[in-house]
Parts: structure tokens; C-alpha cells; sequence
């Protein structure tokens, strides 16, 4: 339950220290703290979301398409600060401006999620690519960052080798799934 004991807002953040790993395990924090992959993993599906529909409804300049990432990115991520300011406040107090800032910095791995995306668009034409292959080169980047994001979260969080997998597989069905959706609607 979102406030519980279990539920630890912004602790064992992507850039704790690393830990020795456990027998059996591929390492990650101490027992008891969370790792939070979440909004990079989210803003990765969300960039290739952009990419696919974007594809799909027009064919976008490469700037164009780029600009989108980041702003979709920008605006997923005021989004979800403001839901978890409004959403999970503690009972009688005032939103301070510490908080605010704790959980923008906390949220701003949706909007980094974006930024690989936008340079691969930008610098599809050094590859000689042309749109279409730009959005495809986008699209990859995106379902092979959320994996690595889900992979690599499951790995810090210390999961067994099988665990990793089992995250990793079903990041890259997500991922497949928007894939899918883009090739079906002929782009």
C-alpha cells in the first residue's frame, strides 16, 4: 500500500553505491532497500510509443520527430511529478518546495529515457538513413534501452540470473508489442 512501511519513496535511487553481490545472486542493495528503474524503463516504452504512432500518422522531419521525444518526455514527466505530489501526501501537511524538487529529480529518468531516441533520429543521416529507417533506428533504441533499464534494475536489485532474464524477456514483449503495432500499420 502506496505509504505503508514497504512502500519507501526515493530510496536506493539508480546512483547508490554498489553492493557486494550475495551468494547466488548477481548483487545489488542491502535487503530491505529498493532500486527504482521504473520511470526509465516507462520513458523508454514511452519514446518508442512516440516513435511508432508518429511513424504511423506522418512522416515527421528528422528534427520534428526528435523535438516530440523530448517534449512527450517533458510532459509525462510533469505529469507524474505532479500525480505523485497529489497523490501520495501525507495527511494534513503542505507540499514543501524540498519535496517538489525531490520527486522532479526523482521523475527525470522518463524524460532522459527520450534523450537516446532523439540523438539516434538526429544522427540517422550520418547513417544514411532515410525516414523511414530513422524511425526504426529511433524505435530499436528505445525497446533496447527499456530492456537494458529492466535488466539492469533487476540485476542492481540483486535477482537470480533467472529473474534477470525473466525481466529482460518481458521488457523486450513490451517492446516487441509496439514493434509489432508499428509494422502492421505499414511503416
Amino acid at each position: 500500500m502506496p505509504g505503508g512501511p514497504d512502500h519507501a519513496p526515493y530510496v536506493g535511487r539508480m546512483n547508490s553505491p554498489a553492493v557486494p553481490p550475495r551468494e547466488g545472486d548477481l548483487g545489488g542493495p542491502p535487503a530491505g532497500e529498493r532500486t527504482d528503474y521504473a520511470g526509465a524503463v516507462y520513458g523508454s516504452l514511452l519514446a518508442a510509443s512516440v516513435v511508432a504512432t508518429a511513424g504511423a500518422v506522418a512522416e515527421y522531419p528528422r528534427l520534428q520527430l526528435a523535438v516530440m521525444l523530448i517534449v512527450t518526455g517533458l510532459v509525462f514527466w510533469g505529469t507524474h511529478v505532479y500525480a505523485r505530489l497529489a497523490g501520495e501526501r501525507l495527511v494534513g501537511q503542505p507540499i514543501t518546495w524540498r519535496e517538489t524538487r525531490n520527486v522532479a529529480r526523482h521523475e527525470s529518468s522518463i524524460v532522459e529515457a527520450a534523450v537516446l531516441p532523439a540523438a539516434a533520429v538526429l544522427i540517422s543521416p550520418a547513417l544514411g538513413l532515410d525516414l523511414a529507417g530513422t524511425a526504426w533506428l529511433a524505435l530499436s533504441v528505445a525497446v533496447a534501452q527499456q530492456v537494458a533499464w529492466a535488466v539492469g534494475g533487476a540485476v542492481r536489485a540483486g535477482a537470480s540470473r533467472r529473474q534477470v532474464a525473466v525481466e529482460g524477456l518481458a521488457n523486450l514483449a513490451l517492446g516487441l508489442v509496439i514493434v509489432a503495432a508499428k509494422a502492421a500499420l505499414g511503416h
